[in-house]
């Protein structure tokens, strides 16, 4: 795994060994920044189910002011800490060890607005889209902000019920993205 653009380009972060995390493939990551472009530059990104915190720190490098990276899992969080030590991101980034829904209502409490939310759950979760209308009815998105989800090809039934301004596919990986 490395960073594709930006400050960071070229570096190598730690990758998963042993854990569930599937990092998102280069080709999906490199689409996912092209259609954001430069609304990157100076927001704020939220990374849910962050893994191994690749996709915040491409965010990072690609000039976004801070990441505020969430996951419940220990592991995944020290990953993602030496990831940011590595790319020497850590005062640009925030690490949140909690279930989704908690650390939404931490960052309510603490009066976050996000840019952007990205959040790429495991593939076979089914509470997808109760997680989604959570963020989209909770107050940490800007009025402007936009929700990027990453799913699987199999899992598109939300879609149906939610406004999705974009959808792109990438083999059996879904950007699906909701403002």
């Amino acid at each position: 795994m490395r960073v594709i653009a930006g400050e960071a380009k070229g570096m190598r972060l730690k990758s998963p060994s042993g854990l569930n995390i599937r990092p998102t493939a280069d080709r999906v990551k490199e689409a996912l920044f092209s259609m954001i472009g430069s609304s990157i530059v100076d927001a704020v990104f939220v990374d849910l189910y962050a893994g191994s915190g690749a996709i915040g720190i491409e965010a990072i490098s690609r000039g976004a002011e801070s990441c505020i990276f969430v996951d419940n899992n220990k592991k995944s969080i020290s990953l993602i800490k030496q990831n940011l030590a590595i790319t020497k991101f850590e005062n640009r980034g925030r690490v949140i060890c909690a279930d989704i829904k908690k650390a939404i209502k931490q960052l309510e409490e603490k009066d976050c607005k996000a840019d952007i939310v990205f959040l790429d759950p495991p593939y076979n979760i089914v509470e997808l889209q109760s997680i989604i209308e959570f963020i989209l009815n909770s107050s940490i998105l800007k009025e402007d902000g936009l929700v990027i989800v990453e799913h699987d090809r199999n899992n598109t039934g939300w879609t149906v019920s939610l406004a999705l301004t974009k959808q792109k596919k990438y083999g059996d990986t879904y950007l699906s993205f909701l403002s």
